[in-house]
């Protein structure tokens, strides 16, 4: 569910008009709604009412800074996997002891920057990483809390750019590795394990997945008690779907009761991370078409957002709903919504039905919530776009349109 909706034929987000929010603040634009958000993290930290558990949003879905506010206010912890991304969740004024870091690739000085802060745990990824922790925290005369993050290889059934929990992916250690790793904790000096991670991928459409990796996890969490290691958490990461086309995800609710049905009577607590599932409706990308265009074979709408604005359909071949901002009731037509920037790729949609466009005309851009403006880029020289959050009548600048001075700040 989500707070866009159409009024006498008008877009609305929240109570504001869209095209008066594209008239003042232009386009390419991305408006988030409030409610959207302050809903979904409800609806799914309220799923899990039922177990000891902390709900920590994935930064990276989007991480606009007054977003991570305003989940912070909610009560939400934070998933990092970057040294900004923990900048950005401090100066949100996240608790240090709600945020968890996972990533491949921790440097040394992020590793400091972490223990400095005082973050709940590592989630380590390999050996060599969990010994560079140690040497770090050596350094600093502190125990890093750590916990693996264990590959169960098993098929998440997703993209295979955001499948991460199978034996070819580079996440994480295998089961036979992962128990090794928690065996080596016990000759290191200055990290202490304190839990377990898995994160099988994104945009799951299936609560199978997660529940298989699980029951691989139970069997191995009962090899740690064996050793006799006290394990505390149980981080089983995110990756819940959400609706961009026809797809029906099970609602958090479904997870929660199954999860409590495999987690009764085991003292752990339960660290889930979110990110698309609360981030992902709650944004619209608007964008004006420039000009139309037809040859033989296609009609395209040329819109000034582009790949670099939104770059999941090229990547991905993604799917995402695109809609007039008022509706004009015209006959249906078919076309590739295409952006400005010289490569083939620059698409937004292709062999899409749409009522007959004109130029001048906005498009809304559904579903761009999540891993929209955060994986934004400048490519072509373009300016990244504008960020506004709708909270019932009122508006906010949450990032300002970048101009072509920004674009060369840093290079004179």
């Amino acid at each position: 569910m989500h707070h866009f909706e159409y009024r006498d034929g008008t877009l609305f987000a929240e109570d504001v008009s869209v095209p008066d929010l594209a008239k003042e603040y232009g386009t390419p634009l991305y408006v988030y709604s409030a409610a959207t958000f302050k809903r979904h993290y409800k609806a799914f930290d309220s799923a899990f009412a039922g177990l000891d558990h902390l709900t920590c949003y994935s930064v990276k879905a989007n991480s606009n800074l007054s977003v991570l506010k305003m989940l912070a206010e909610q009560g939400a912890g934070m998933d990092i996997v970057s040294g900004g991304e923990l900048y950005r969740v401090l100066k949100a004024g996240v608790a240090p002891e709600k945020i968890v870091y996972s990533g491949v690739g921790k440097r040394a000085s992020e590793i400091k920057q972490a223990l400095e802060a005082g973050i709940l745990l590592f989630n380590v990824e390999s050996v060599a990483e969990l010994l560079k922790i140690n040497e770090v925290a050596k350094e600093m005369d502190t125990i890093a809390k750590v916990s693996f993050r264990i590959n169960p290889d098993v098929d998440p059934q997703t993209h295979p750019y955001i499948s991460t929990g199978m034996a070819k992916n580079k996440f994480g250690l295998d089961i036979d590795h992962s128990l090794a790793a928690y065996k080596m904790t016990a000759d290191l000096d200055h990290v202490e394990a304190v839990g377990m991670d898995c994160h099988i991928g994104s945009q799951l459409t299936s609560i199978d997945p997660f529940l298989e990796a699980l029951e691989k996890l139970l069997k191995f969490y009962e090899k740690l008690k064996d050793l006799g290691m006290d394990i505390k958490y149980l981080d089983l990461g995110g990756g819940l779907g959400i609706s961009y086309d026809d797809e029906e995800p099970p609602h958090p609710t479904e997870f929660g009761q199954a999860l409590a049905n495999m987690l009764t009577g085991i003292p752990l607590k339960i660290i889930l991370e979110p990110g698309r599932v609360i981030a992902g409706n709650a944004g619209i990308m608007v964008t004006e078409v420039v000009y139309t265009k037809s040859n033989p074979s296609k009609n395209f709408l040329i819109v000034d957002g582009a790949m670099n604005d939104l770059v999941r359909p090229s990547l991905y071949g993604s799917y995402h709903r695109i809609g007039e901002v008022v509706q004009n009731g015209r006959k249906t037509e078919e076309y590739d919504v295409v952006g400005p920037i010289c490569e083939s790729g620059d698409f937004l949609a292709r062999d899409r039905e749409l009522p007959r466009i004109v130029d001048g005309e906005l498009l809304a851009v559904y579903s761009a919530g999540a891993y929209g403006f955060t994986m934004s880029s400048n490519y072509n020289s373009r300016p990244r776009a504008c960020e506004v959050i709708v909270d019932g009548n009122t508006v906010k600048v949450a990032r300002q349109r970048e101009t072509y001075e920004d674009l060369i700040a840093k290079e004179l």
